[in-house]
């Protein structure tokens, strides 16, 4: 089903839904001759999280990288509250409200925990202490490394730093691309909670994950990116049950 056709319907039935925070429309992509989004839409509304699944090279990172500025379309808008965003700067785009928190984290390594969570708030004229504490609150560790340089920390210390320096920016959207990449499962289902109690705090997330399972019951909806192009979206514990996301991200055999 198309992002118009869902809106219209939801508007016919009469259902209370959030504002679209951030929508997509038909993003055509290419890195060279290589089409890599091919007319993708997508919405995501205030207060969810949207998760994006996809095998590697389905187009998931381009989206986001999209998203955020990084990359330009070729064809297609972002909207952001309705306004076009496309062709704005990243670092510009950053006072629009959006964080990108990339694949690979991304930490200044030569740069204390401390620098680099301040490198977060470059947006304002000076660092919010209650901004710092959150983030500490958030993540105790980096409370006590906050000297420590980043390149020193471990996997999953740099992805609660990259995440946290991404808060700083006080974003009402937050582009979180494999969080759980290259981390143990105990790590990994700490970051999922503090995802979950940032969405609860009131950041609304979209969120690049290769762990289906985990992505989806933490998620409100899901897309399914196929080479570029939306294979199939829908209510999170839907996709979550469907034989053909358990067939192919679960694991499991087609029902």
């Amino acid at each position: 089903m198309s992002v118009t056709t869902q809106l219209e319907k939801e508007s016919a039935g009469g259902e209370q839904s959030a504002p679209v925070l951030l929508e997509l429309r038909g993003l055509r992509v290419f890195y060279g001759a290589i089409e890599a989004l091919k007319g993708v839409d997508l919405t995501v509304r205030r207060g969810e999280v949207v998760a994006l699944l996809g095998a590697n090279g389905a187009g998931k990172s381009t989206t986001l990288r999209t998203a955020s500025g990084m990359i330009a379309p070729r064809e297609g808008q972002v909207l952001l509250h309705g306004e076009r965003v496309d062709g704005i700067k990243p670092h510009d785009l950053v006072r629009f409200g959006i964080g990108h928190v990339p694949e690979g984290r991304g930490v200044f390594p030569r740069m204390t925990v401390l620098e680099n969570l301040r490198m977060g708030a470059y947006r304002f004229a000076s660092v919010d202490k209650a901004d710092l504490d959150r983030v500490f609150t958030l993540f105790p560790r980096l409370g006590e490394r906050k000297s420590q340089l980043g390149g020193t920390l471990s996997g999953g210390e740099q992805q609660m730093l990259a995440i946290g320096r991404a808060l700083m920016g006080k974003p009402e959207l937050l582009l979180l691309d494999e969080p759980s990449m290259g981390l143990a499962p105990l790590i990994v289902q700490q970051i999922f909670d503090i995802v979950k109690e940032i969405n609860e705090q009131g950041t609304t997330v979209l969120l690049v994950e290769q762990n289906a399972a985990q992505a989806l019951q933490l998620a409100n909806r899901g897309y399914v990116l196929e080479t570029g192009s939306v294979a199939m979206e829908g209510e999170a514990s839907e996709l979550l049950s469907d034989p053909r996301v358990r067939a192919a991200y679960l694991g499991e055999g087609a029902a």
